[in-house]
């Protein structure tokens, strides 16, 4: 029997942009033009995530998807518009969750940070120049991952200084920090965040889809000769 996953579809409010979300997989969301697009977009992904599934020992019950239920279709903000990912909540970022659940997406998030740095690790310092990024190196996409990743821990109280995430050290200890600060969020029954308040299902997929979009970036532009 065929296993299908959920989907759900983030319209911007234009209709300029849709982004496709699996939201059993933080990190799995792709945008397009169109609904139909996005879903064939993200269903593309899907050998690309499959990695992200075996570094959490989930790959039996990831590689049996095929295909997608669409369950929910819901507004985005004129950011989806304008990038093409999502930036509003569906109702499943907002309900609750079990402890169990919350465990399985650190995990996920987990993992996707473990796929990440393997790829850091073995593409070419320069990379092909191209639109996106304005055609900046490896260590800049790294950078930035991080950069974005400490600006978002701030709403979990994570504070990480400057370049610390640029160590081994460092970077095992924000991370840490990162996934205790949500279990502990998410006892207290509390949202990221003091203002903009995010759910703490989206902050994991929205940190794990971002960390994967850049490592799928990096692999994309990839310079190392004679890549299989």
């Amino acid at each position: 029997m065929t296993k299908h996953n959920r989907v759900t579809l983030e319209i911007g409010p234009k209709g300029k942009r849709v982004v496709a979300v699996a939201p059993d997989w933080p990190g799995l969301e792709r945008g397009s033009k169109t609904s139909e697009d996005a879903i064939e977009s993200l269903r593309a992904y899907i050998p690309r995530y499959s990695p992200v599934a075996k570094l959490a020992n989930m790959d039996t019950e990831f590689d049996s998807i095929q295909d997608f239920d669409l369950v929910e279709e819901y507004p985005g903000t004129g950011s989806t518009d304008f990038r093409g990912i999502s930036f509003a909540f569906s109702s499943i970022d907002k309900q609750e969750i079990s402890v169990e659940a919350l465990e399985r997406e650190l995990i996920l998030l987990q993992a996707c940070w473990a796929f990440f740095d393997d790829v850091r690790n073995r593409v070419s310092a320069e990379m092909q120049r191209g639109p996106r990024g304005g055609g900046r190196d490896r260590d800049h996409i790294v950078r930035h991952t991080f950069a974005a990743e400490q600006k978002w821990g701030k709403k979990i109280g994570v504070i990480t200084a400057d370049g610390a995430m640029m160590s081994a050290a460092g970077l095992n200890g924000h991370r840490d920090a990162y996934c205790q600060a949500i279990r502990e969020f998410h006892a207290q029954g509390k949202m990221a965040g003091k203002v903009a308040k995010w759910p703490l299902r989206y902050l994991i997929r929205h940190t794990a889809f971002h960390t994967m979009d850049h490592a799928w970036e990096m692999e994309d532009k990839d310079m190392t000769p004679d890549k299989a």
